[in-house]
């Protein structure tokens, strides 16, 4: 049985930053990326940024680019997100999820952690 757990959200100032970490057990070799996501009030939940499993490849949105940072450390199963230059549309609940490499899609997700962002 496949886990991820999120960790790290909370209230911030604009400019500020914040790390997210998630945290994954059980089959963790069946999963190609890890990557997070994030759904604002009102809106459909958007891709953020993800990381190979296997591989240091890394993929960012447009809208993080240069901001945030996302990394992995195999010897504890975890993955973490760094966001610096906090902006106001940063807020949203973000989710970390695990990709089947068989599936070829996200199919493990965590409940999510809020990020606030205030002005």
């Amino acid at each position: 049985q496949v886990q991820v757990v999120e960790s790290g959200g909370g209230l911030v100032q604009v400019g500020g930053s914040l790390t997210l970490s998630c945290a994954a057990s059980g089959r963790t070799s069946i999963f190609s990326h890890m990557g997070w996501f994030r759904q604002a009030p009102g809106k459909e939940r958007e891709f953020v940024a993800a990381i190979g499993w296997t591989s240091d490849n890394t993929d960012y949105a447009d809208s993080v680019k240069g901001r945030f940072i996302i990394s992995r450390d195999n010897a504890k199963n975890t993955v973490s997100l760094q966001m610096n230059s906090l902006k106001a549309e940063d807020t949203a609940v973000y989710y970390c999820a695990a990709r089947h490499k068989i599936l070829a899609r996200y199919v493990y997700w965590g409940q999510g952690t809020q990020v606030t962002v205030s002005s």
